[in-house]
C-alpha cells in the first residue's frame, strides 16, 4: 500500500492476529472485527472487512486488471481489543498466574479483569519451518553451519 515505516516502533505488542477488536477512529468507528494481519514494521493492523478502499490494478500476465476493494491497514492506536466477558473495548495488561504462565488480562474502567485468551489461529504457522534441522547450508559462502 506504500506506507512509510513507523517512526517509533512498538516493542511489546498486546494486539495479536486473531483478536476481536473494535475500531475506535475512522470511517468504521464503533464496528468490530477480527485482526487479519499485524504489520509490526509500520505499527498497523488489518481488520477483516474494515477500512475498505478501492484499488486499481493494472492487467498483467496471468491476472486480470480492474478495480478491487481491499482492506487498508489501520494504525494500532485506532483499535482496541474487546473484553471477552462484557464485549466492550478495554486496555490490555499482563499478569503472571501462580504456576508462572504469562496471560493477558482486560484493564480499564468497567473492565472485568478477566483473562483474554491467545487466539487459536496463532498455533497455525503461515510459513512452514525449515526442514533442514540444525545443519543449515549458507548459500552465500557454501559453508556448513552447526
Amino acid at each position: 500500500m506504500g506506507w512509510k515505516a513507523a517512526q517509533k516502533l512498538i516493542h511489546h505488542w498486546k494486539i495479536l492476529r486473531g483478536d476481536n477488536v473494535m475500531v475506535m477512529r475512522g470511517k468504521d468507528k464503533g464496528e468490530t472485527g477480527v485482526v487479519k494481519r499485524v504489520i509490526r514494521s509500520q505499527n498497523r493492523v488489518i481488520v477483516e472487512g474494515k477500512n475498505l478502499v478501492k484499488k486499481h490494478i493494472k492487467q498483467g500476465q496471468g491476472h486480470e486488471g480492474g478495480i478491487f476493494t481491499v482492506e487498508a491497514p489501520l494504525h494500532v492506536s485506532n483499535v482496541q481489543v474487546l473484553d471477552p466477558v462484557t464485549e466492550k473495548p478495554c486496555k490490555i495488561g499482563i499478569r503472571y498466574l501462580e504456576d508462572g504462565t504469562k496471560v493477558r488480562v482486560s484493564r480499564g474502567i468497567g473492565a472485568s479483569e478477566s483473562i483474554i485468551p491467545r487466539p487459536e489461529i496463532l498455533k497455525i504457522r503461515t510459513t512452514p519451518r525449515p526442514t533442514m534441522g540444525r545443519r543449515a547450508i549458507c548459500r552465500l559462502c557454501t559453508v556448513n553451519l552447526l
